[in-house]
């Protein structure tokens, strides 16, 4: 099911959270034109691991978020760049930019120039702190705003803390945030769809953090640093296991008997330091030092089993080449294999979306584009002649 199937997005973002956003968009359906700057196009495009492919501009960090776009070059800087982008705008129905606020404005080609040309036009325009207030115009990457969320100072534990976490969340969750409010606007029945929707990276990150800001404004409990332990459950967490470690999460009643009888420890349901959830979190430090113990006899997979055959949430502690080649991953279309890509030479396999659609895993046709692959054929579509377009190359408004 291709729900998007229809809609036009202008991609001018970079890097992460707007090329992440229209990646989305695009797997269900929607056809997404990444507009790129002449030369170097995205800067993603030079970042990743590989330096060959940085070297050909098409650097492993761009490959994951922009397989099914188009890539037209213009230079937005140009006159002729300018009307050539303002043509496409009147055939879209999605503007997606990530610029520091009052950069389109300066361009001009703002909200209310782009609404002008088309009334209908949904524009979403994602920043660090967004559209207004004191800290509009700073400028913010993904570790700035771990930091100034409050992300940082409660992962890790007491003795590591402020500490990031190991991908780029902020960057993330500013995408996911900015489709789910564009598919929210294209979903608009009855009269103008046009929207203005502003994004910012810091509220949208602080939006996933509800459990911990609500203890805060509510149970006037300010979140710690805590590790692997949850703050509302014990045993929940990470133990020792002959082989290595496990993730627990006995977070429910029944889960902490069953998890008892498993390890048989049936003393401890007696026990009135570990009776109750509360009893439980107050001498959480003892309860793990006593399942460790008993962890500690069998190995991670063996535990594993027994624990899920009882219903007790627990798994083991994978690193990302694992977590890959589980069935559970492997099986279920998540990841993408593209054969011998244009300008990178050689197959690429790239992560889909977290849904099924009717039980199938949203896909996209193309991979990832060369750096202005599509601008003639584009700007074909735009009734431009090939002599046009020769002088728009000319004039490096292309």
């Amino acid at each position: 099911m291709k729900s998007l199937e229809g809609y036009r997005v202008l991609d001018l973002s970079n890097v992460l959270s707007g090329p992440f956003c229209a990646c989305q968009l695009a797997h269900l359906g929607a056809e997404v034109i990444k507009i790129e700057l002449p030369v170097r196009g995205d800067l993603a495009r030079q970042l990743g691991l590989d330096i060959e492919l940085n070297q050909k501009l098409m650097g492993a960090t761009f490959l994951a978020q922009n397989s099914g776009k188009r890539s037209i070059t213009i230079n937005l800087k140009s006159s002729e760049g300018i009307n050539l982008f303002k043509r496409l705008v009147e055939t879209a129905d999605v503007v997606v930019e990530n610029f520091r606020p009052g950069v389109m404005n300066r361009l001009g080609v703002g909200y209310e120039v782009l609404r002008d040309l088309n009334p209908d036009l949904i524009y979403c325009a994602i920043s660090g702190f967004g559209q207004e207030g004191a800290l509009k115009s700073r400028p913010a990457y993904d570790q700035i705003i771990q930091g100034m969320s409050g992300t940082m100072n409660i992962t890790g534990d007491k003795d590591s803390a402020p500490l990031r976490v190991g991908y780029p969340i902020a960057d993330t969750i500013g995408g996911l945030t900015a489709a789910f409010a564009i598919s929210a606007a294209l979903a608009k029945q009855g009269g103008n769809r046009g929207t203005f929707i502003d994004v910012s990276m810091l509220e949208s990150v602080m939006c996933t953090m509800g459990f911990q800001i609500s203890n805060y404004f509510n149970a006037y409990q300010e979140p710690q640093a805590m590790g692997n332990e949850n703050f509302t459950s014990s045993p929940s967490g990470t133990f020792k296991t002959s082989s290595g470690q496990i993730n627990i999460a006995a977070n429910k009643q029944e889960q902490f008997e069953a998890t008892c009888q498993v390890l048989g420890l049936n003393e401890l349901l007696e026990n009135p330091k570990f009776a109750t959830r509360e009893a439980r979190l107050e001498n959480r430090s003892e309860l793990s030092d006593i399942l460790n113990l008993t962890l500690m006899t069998r190995s991670t997979d063996e535990w594993t089993e027994l624990l899920n055959d009882k219903g007790v949430p627990c798994g083991p502690i994978l690193t990302v080449p694992e977590a890959l080649a589980q069935p559970q991953i492997a099986d279920r279309g998540m990841v993408g294999t593209y054969n011998d890509v244009p300008g990178v030479g050689r197959d690429i396999k790239i992560t889909r979306t977290g849904i099924k659609l009717d039980g199938n895993a949203p896909t996209v046709d193309n991979p990832p584009p060369m750096l202005g692959e599509h601008t003639d054929e584009i700007l074909g579509e735009l009734g431009l002649t090939e002599t046009e377009i020769k002088t728009l190359k000319e004039q490096k408004a292309i």
